[in-house]
């Protein structure tokens, strides 16, 4: 048993160390991109590199808070913070998300400036760089897949990656009809493109990320089939005061009271012991806290509303 745990423990480190190492590398890879984009832009007078330019440096920003959370949440809980830190890769990919919507925006301003007022843009030198780009987006975007399954801080860089990579696209097909056309004003419309391709990725992270930072119920979780599956157990008559919260991203907690019938009481340690199995097994729960019988709850309020009550309130309720 005791060998097992140890091989899981070091699977895990192995799995954080790769991770590491391919975050630190896509940093550096990607930074080089930003660069390359920011300084083509501004030699090819291209709004779209520029924009995309703008893009990988949102994902080295990504990218890089990704990094810095994996080691803030191996941190150890402390007696001001019962959790760690683990909080801290939700809170970054909000804020991460919540600044791509201002990036946008400035997009969006010269762009439609430059639909007004088209500028020259030289496509030789725009594609060059495009294709460049497009080649690290894809190989970092590869490095993070199996790990954007399962935390919601790697989707969130891994989102970032994946719209870059489609911007690069579209700069490269804009890039081909300015070379072939001339006609210069398909690189604000790439740019516009590419804000909207911003915007939909943002848009999905800040609402995964604030649904668990409002204490939501995980999305894949029903709160009645929880709540079935709890009373399925023998001596169980009711559940009320259930909560089901993410601590972060595939990291669940629940809290709740059950009613356990007198002839069954003898066995609660039993019974407890059986709903924290199922609730493991079936819904990834592993962060529990059962209490039986308050006689100060209502047992027809499932979710036991919380109320604001002064600090010298005295309860008689029974814990």
């Amino acid at each position: 048993m005791g060998s097992n745990l140890e091989e899981t423990h070091d699977h895990i480190h192995d799995i954080d160390r790769q991770l590491k190492g391919r975050l630190k590398l896509s940093v550096i890879l990607t930074g080089i991109i930003f660069l390359a984009e920011l300084i083509g832009g501004y030699m090819t007078n291209s709004l779209a590199l520029m924009s995309d330019a703008a893009h990988v440096f949102m994902d080295v920003f990504a990218l890089s808070l990704s990094w810095f959370a994996i080691y803030i949440s191996e941190m150890p809980p402390t007696e001001k913070r019962t959790y760690g830190l683990h909080r801290v890769e939700v809170f970054v990919s909000f804020i991460n998300s919540s600044v791509l919507f201002l990036i946008t925006i400035f997009i969006f301003y010269e762009a439609y400036k430059r639909l007004f007022n088209p500028l020259p843009v030289e496509s030789t030198g725009m594609i060059i760089v495009a294709v460049i780009g497009l080649a690290v987006n894809l190989i970092v975007a590869m490095w993070l897949k199996h790990y954007a399954t399962s935390d919601l801080n790697i989707k969130s860089a891994f989102i970032h990656v994946i719209g870059d990579a489609a911007a690069s696209v579209g700069v490269i097909a804009g890039a081909a009809v300015i070379y072939y056309t001339g006609w210069f004003p398909i690189d604000p419309l790439i740019s516009i493109l590419i804000g909207l391709i911003i915007l939909l990725g943002a848009f999905q992270i800040i609402k995964e990320s604030s649904h668990i930072l409002l204490e939501g119920v995980p999305r894949e979780i029903e709160l009645n089939k929880v709540v079935e599956d709890i009373k399925a157990s023998k001596g169980i008559s009711s559940v009320h005061s259930l909560h089901i919260w993410s601590i972060c991203h595939n990291v669940y907690a629940l809290s709740a009271h059950l009613d356990i019938e007198p002839t069954q009481r003898w066995r609660m340690g039993e019974i407890f012991a059986e709903v924290n199995e199922r609730l493991a097994e079936t819904y990834h729960i592993f962060y529990t806290t059962l209490q039986a019988e308050c006689s100060g709850c209502d047992a027809n309020d499932i979710f036991g509303k919380i109320a604001h009550k002064e600090r010298n309130h005295n309860h008689n309720h029974l814990h």
